[in-house]
């Protein structure tokens, strides 16, 4: 790997019209080799990549971005957008702070019309793009790339039933690899499989596009201008696609890796000057032995091995050891269901999913959908566990208000990926949840430091809270503690009777207590349960002169503002200082340097407590 011989030369889109068709394949061949190598070494998105080489080379051919707009949904699988669009130069900085994003951005780029970083929101995007074309009075085409998985998200049909209403240049393009993250489920991928599978259909339009395209001189205008006429034929031969239905033509499906088929089925729906809707179907993985194999482990990566494909990280970290106690409970308790959101393997339910086949739920990517389902399955006297990545969970507060909460239901949460994830950027910061969830009554919310502690508290969430209940745990493995450190079992503990108190909760622990070793005259208070907060926590620290409280997640409506009230509320008239992620988004870097910046780490909480009082060891 490492010849870019063609694609170092592509500075801009337009670049690509001064390609034959056989460097166009080359071009495609070396983005491959590009993504395979970058993401090797920096870890990342590269499955959903691999698998739209051809598409998004055959997009910029055929359309004129950013003049048109372009919105990739939920943004992780632009790679090669992001190297056909100028940043070649730059795509080794990928997902670095102060690099390039790993989804799409318009702070980085004019071409990213839209940031994207969840599911299932580029169509309603394009609506608006659409209506604003047309209350400027601009030209130009519109397109959204949505894949089969982001169709099991509700918000994508809220745009689908709007976007068919209207007039204009408006191109959805539907990217079927038959996948999300894990294997898609329902409805409609059963949907697209009979539109897939109808060899009737498929043989009528091949007969129909040969026969059209043979006419000398007008055989290509012929073979355009009968698409009403092949789409009545069409109905006679199957049913009518949902898409028909929401008023969309119909074009499709093709093969997503033949560029000649993309440039003329592109090219099909530029000429129907109305709501199109375009069916690839795309092998995620594309071009990569492993990926295509497993394309579920290869679609969010670590760094690992080209030539093995064995991930240079590894060992049990957050996810599989709720997962692992999750089977354990659900095998003494037949109530217990597992529920997630097209996440099974990522948040750690694999085991679960063959164990207990008919408990284990994924309801494809539609959290508002898993919450109020889970509700149900409350009512009915089940227990649902709704495994979750934390940035996910806050599509679904309105559910967890109205559906879970307001019923005083119990319904577990595993807040998987809670607190800074890192690489991931602003979209997947899961610093928001404990904020969120601290506005809602009858939610109590454990904050585990060890895997031990996380089997402690999910016991606690599933049997001993009187309603909603969640257990937030970070994204990696245990953090590092010292000999001294006991696995709790209560809502709090207490290390140390000094007149300072550090006060902290998750796995800001492991940090506190690093930065305590090198400090005197200090006391560590550790909290678990962090919603409610127990009172006698309050009242551990009330003798102390100064209290310094570290939260990784935002300082409004966290925990710290939360403890402060308490404390003043009992009494105390002593220095309170709350270090937490201000009133802004966190950019993409390392976990370790986005501490760092926001003073959580070690070093930054060591140069709080002595720079306020001197309590240096």
């Amino acid at each position: 790997m490492g010849e870019y011989n063609i694609l170092e030369n592509i500075k801009e889109p337009r670049d690509l019209d001064k390609l034959d068709q056989k460097q166009v394949e080359s071009l495609c061949g070396e983005i491959r080799e590009k993504l395979i190598s970058t993401v090797s070494k920096k870890g990342g998105h590269l499955a959903s990549n691999l698998g739209v080489v051809e598409l998004t080379v055959a997009l910029h051919r055929n359309f004129n971005f950013p003049a048109d707009k372009l919105i990739f949904d939920v943004g992780h699988q632009c790679y090669t957008h992001k190297l056909l669009t100028g940043r070649y130069d730059r795509f080794e900085t990928l997902r670095e702070k102060d690099g390039l994003t790993g989804f799409m951005s318009p702070k980085e780029s004019e071409y990213d019309s839209f940031l994207t970083g969840h599911s299932s929101t580029s169509i309603s995007a394009g609506c608006g793009f659409a209506a604003a074309k047309t209350i400027k009075g601009e030209d130009g085409y519109v397109v959204c790339v949505i894949g089969d998985g982001a169709l099991s998200g509700g918000l994508a049909y809220e745009g689908l039933n709007n976007a068919g209403k209207r007039g204009g240049n408006f191109i959805v393009i539907l990217n079927d690899n038959k996948m999300s993250i894990s294997k898609n489920v329902g409805g409609m991928a059963r949907h697209l499989t009979v539109v897939r599978t109808s060899p009737a259909y498929h043989k009528f339009k091949r007969g129909t596009g040969r026969i059209l395209q043979r006419i000398p001189l007008i055989g290509t205008k012929a073979y355009r201008g009968a698409e009403r006429v092949k789409n009545a034929f069409k109905r006679l031969i199957y049913r009518k696609t949902i898409f028909e239905d929401m008023g969309f033509t119909y074009l499709g499906p093709i093969d997503g890796h033949d560029l000649e088929k993309l440039d003329l089925i592109l090219d099909a729906a530029k000429h129907q000057r109305r709501p199109t809707l375009v069916h690839i179907s795309t092998v995620k993985g594309k071009g990569y032995e492993f990926a295509e194999e497993s394309p579920s482990a290869y679609h969010g990566v670590s760094a690992f091995d080209i030539d093995t494909g064995e991930r240079k990280t590894s060992g049990t970290d957050y996810s599989k050891s709720f997962g692992n106690s999750l089977c354990k409970m659900a095998a003494a308790d037949s109530r217990i269901c597992a529920v997630t959101a097209a996440m099974g393997e990522s948040t750690g339910l694999g085991a679960f999913s063959h164990a207990y086949p008919k408990r284990y739920f994924d309801v494809g990517i539609a959290e508002q959908h898993a919450v109020t389902f889970c509700s149900a399955l409350a009512a009915s006297e089940l227990i649902p566990v709704f495994a979750v990545y934390s940035s996910f969970l806050q599509r679904a507060y309105d559910q967890l208000v109205h559906d879970a909460a307001a019923q005083s239901l119990k319904l577990v949460l595993g807040i998987d990926r809670a607190g800074i994830v890192g690489e991931d950027g602003i979209t997947h910061q899961g610093v928001f949840d404990v904020a969120f969830l601290n506005t809602i009554p009858n939610v109590t919310i454990y904050a585990p430091v060890t895997f031990n502690e996380l089997d402690t508290y999910l016991y606690k969430a599933t049997y001993e809270a009187p309603s909603v209940a969640a257990v937030r745990y970070p994204r990696g493995g245990e953090c590092e503690l010292p000999s001294f450190y006991q696995n709790a079992t209560g809502s709090f503990a207490v290390y140390g009777n000094g007149e300072n108190a550090i006060v902290t909760y998750g796995r800001t622990a492991s940090q506190a207590f690093k930065a305590a070793a090198h400090l005197k005259n200090i006391r560590v208070v550790v909290l678990y349960q962090i919603k409610p907060i127990d009172l006698n926590s309050v009242k551990s620290v009330l003798d102390c002169k100064n209290i310094y409280f570290f939260e990784e997640g935002m300082r409004v409506g966290g925990v710290g503002e939360h403890f402060e009230v308490l404390c003043r509320e009992n009494g105390y008239n002593g220095e309170f200082s709350l270090t937490a992620i201000e009133d802004e988004f966190i950019p993409q870097q390392t976990v370790a340097q986005a501490l760092n910046e926001y003073g959580l780490d070690a070093e930054g909480i060591y140069r709080k407590v002595v720079g306020n009082n001197g309590t240096k060891a």
